[in-house]
């Protein structure tokens, strides 16, 4: 039985690359801007978790897409909740084409830190507005995978400024996606392929610091692992075209 709730989408012109299909930088924001919206539908947003000093923040995330819509097209989105523990949050995604097709699956895991101490914060504490849409449907495909440190043969530096942070203080994580993208010859985008992407947000990135994003390109994808100034790994990712 399918549950959850969904939300009708379409592609802008903003969205798309030279290929006139989405970008799949901004079909993943479009995933994680509705786990958004359905959050605060049902009185878990951050407008709400915000007076009691808290916010979600993205731990894991893994998406597939058979193929990425093209420009002005409509899809919906479909996401249901997962229990799965008191210091973590499934959010599953389905994505479907207004013909009624599936193309695109997504698993995600969030935390509710506090914002003074910066750690995870028992879910229970959101009660009945939490518990009661908990679903018992499965996700709708593999579960993030387990991303391991890399030996880069590419680097790339970033400092982190203004428009990269969003409402935590933190980097976006579009901003993480479109710095992978920019290192990845622009022939993995010509032809259009189903992916597999899987991220990893191992430590907070803020504003002031400084990035190096390392890339091991693969015959069909790519492993990145972008680490701070001071050595740490902030965000491990694979990109495995099929």
């Amino acid at each position: 039985m399918k549950t959850g709730n969904s939300y009708d989408m379409r592609v802008e012109p903003q969205e798309v690359d030279f290929t006139l299909r989405c970008k799949t930088a901004a079909m993943c924001n479009n995933i994680l801007n509705i786990a958004g919206t359905d959050a605060q539908r049902n009185g878990f947003g951050v407008d709400t978790l915000m007076r009691n000093n808290c916010s979600w923040v993205l731990s894991r995330f893994a998406v597939e897409f058979d193929s990425l819509p093209m420009q002005f097209t409509t899809f919906s989105i479909r996401t249901w909740v997962n229990y799965d523990g008191r210091l973590l949050s499934t959010r599953n995604f389905e994505l479907t084409d207004a013909e009624g097709n599936v193309f695109g699956r997504s698993v995600s895991q969030w935390a509710m830190i506090n914002f003074e101490t910066r750690r995870p914060t028992d879910l229970n504490e959101l009660a009945e507005c939490y518990t009661s849409i908990l679903s018992d449907e499965e996700p709708p495909c593999e579960r993030p995978r387990k991303l391991f440190p890399i030996e880069p043969s590419q680097t790339m530096e970033h400092r982190i400024v203004y428009s990269d942070i969003d409402f935590n203080r933190h980097v976006n994580t579009l901003r993480y996606i479109d710095m992978m993208t920019d290192m990845l010859p622009i022939e993995f985008f010509a032809h259009p392929r189903p992916i597999r992407l899987d991220f990893h947000f191992v430590k907070e990135a803020r504003y002031g610091q400084s990035l190096v994003v390392g890339m091991a390109l693969q015959e069909n994808g790519a492993l990145f692992e972008i680490k701070s100034d001071d050595g740490a790994a902030v965000c491990r990712a694979s990109f495995q075209w099929r």
